[in-house]
């Protein structure tokens, strides 16, 4: 069976070929017609034979099954009337699932003044009341985004368990001895690293990272010298506002539980809204 690109080489390769340009005119809007409408379909011209089967990753019919309906996530499930609780709880399920290989691995978006999005892959590396932490180099996209514009999105997604939390929130800079205490914490490689990398900056070549590396790695080579953290990297907090968990349902039916701060002036309805801890309410939302 031929994948779509085996099939785009097909076409290509019949492009390439002696049959006159009249022919491939007639020949490959016919290919296309065939295999988007059809699938799969052979043809035969002048001895140059052609098979285009069927997409082996269509797309729109990839689906895999979540949970099922005995397994609901509702709010008489919570752990906790507060999010952290809450969160601390599906983290360490997460992170005790094998499959998983890194529960703190996160996405965070970010945004310009104007609005512009951008999104990424970061580690989480601290978690308390106060917010979640990770670490970046200060001149890289997020961290110039989250100066002009210091608010953030965070998802964790947990396949094996289908489960994800959003977080939105506002960042601010970790204090100097924390990012301090934490650069010193990493394997030594990782600290010269940071060293190296201007990040998101333009380079010449590989080369030039890999020379740079190597200068740093003797001039550091003594363990016993500290290597010291650049001022242009440091930490991030993220103090959410909002918190949500959501779990997914074959039928598509999901279960979404927001945690989220009152908006000033706002009145609580009972009947959709509680309250929680902590300056906390929390709602169900549909799916």
């Amino acid at each position: 069976m031929l994948s779509h690109f085996q099939a785009l080489i097909v076409l290509n390769s019949v492009k390439s070929s002696k049959l006159s340009k009249k022919a491939q005119n007639l020949f490959l809007p016919l290919v296309r017609h065939l295999y988007t409408t059809q699938g799969s379909f052979q043809y035969q011209w002048n001895d140059k034979s052609v098979s285009v089967c069927e997409m082996s990753n269509n797309i729109s019919g990839m689906r895999k099954p979540y949970r099922g309906k005995q397994d609901k996530f509702d709010l008489d499930h919570l752990v906790s009337k507060e999010p952290f609780g809450q969160f601390e709880a599906w983290f360490n399920e997460a992170k005790n699932t094998d499959e998983i290989l890194e529960a703190n691995a996160m996405s965070l978006a970010t945004a310009t003044k104007n609005g512009k999005p951008s999104v990424r892959m970061v580690l989480m590396k601290g978690i308390d009341q106060n917010g979640i932490v990770f670490y970046t180099n200060f001149l890289s996209q997020k961290a110039k985004e989250l100066t002009e514009n210091p608010y953030c999105s965070l998802l964790f997604y947990w396949e094996p368990i289908k489960r994800q939390i959003r977080v939105e929130g506002n960042v601010e800079k970790v204090s100097e001895e924390e990012s301090n205490n934490y650069f010193h914490s990493r394997p030594r490689d990782s600290q010269i690293g940071a060293c190296v990398s201007q990040q998101s900056q333009v380079v010449a070549s590989r080369k030039t990272i890999d020379d740079r590396n190597e200068e740093l790695q003797e001039k550091y080579s003594d363990p016993n010298v500290l290597v010291p953290k650049p001022d242009y990297w440091g930490g991030y907090r993220v103090v959410p506002n909002r918190f949500e968990f959501w779990q997914g349902q074959t039928n598509r039916l999901h279960d979404r539980l927001v945690f989220r701060r009152l908006k000033n002036g706002e009145s609580l309805d009972p009947s959709v809204t509680h309250e929680g801890n902590n300056g906390w309410v929390y709602e169900r939302l549909m799916p």
